[in-house]
């Protein structure tokens, strides 16, 4: 289960009514999917395959249109410049949904008038951050995640940065154990 911490006020979320009330304060939508545990060599079409009830309840809830899935580990060619990519502050024209199948990773958000808080997820949580919304994303200790994306259309992840530099000011904090 994903962990929220709200990193200016200092409080941590681990409970799902806890979760599922703040992040729905800042319009994020947050769900458990405990589907089939695949292993790290299964397929993009076996991944899919095994999560096409809520990936169609995803759909249907959403209209997103194009669905996909992506893997990074240590082993991913040109690691370091995609990450840099997802690490500067940005927001996107359409929902950023992933549902997370394999790994860790942190969300951090920033939404318009609210605290900044980061989300740490693994398999099984859904995250639907809306478009608009504020934020940047690291990879946990094991540097690995796996995750099916969805969209609206596709074009897919268009980042629009902020040159903020606000991400400086808050270093990576994974609290899980790192997966095998």
């Amino acid at each position: 289960m994903a962990t929220v911490t709200d990193r200016d006020g200092g409080r941590t979320y681990a409970t799902a009514s806890e979760i599922l009330n703040f992040l729905s304060r800042y319009g994020i939508r947050y769900r458990r999917f405990e589907g089939e545990k695949l292993g790290p060599r299964a397929s993009d079409e076996e991944i899919l395959a095994s999560h096409a009830q809520p990936i169609a309840e995803l759909q249907a809830e959403g209209g997103y249109t194009s669905v996909d899935v992506i893997g990074v580990s240590p082993h991913t060619p040109g690691l370091d410049e995609m990450l840099a990519k997802f690490q500067e502050e940005h927001a996107h024209s359409q929902d950023e949904v992933r549902l997370i199948v394999g790994g860790r990773g942190l969300f951090h958000v920033h939404p318009s008038g609210g605290p900044v808080f980061s989300i740490e997820v693994e398999a099984g949580d859904m995250l639907c951050v809306p478009a608009g919304t504020l934020h940047w994303f690291h990879l946990c200790e094991d540097r690995t995640i796996r995750a099916i994306r969805l969209f609206k259309d596709s074009t897919g992840w268009v980042p629009e940065y902020t040159h903020s530099n606000i991400e400086a000011r808050y270093q990576p904090l994974c609290f899980g154990p790192t997966s095998a």
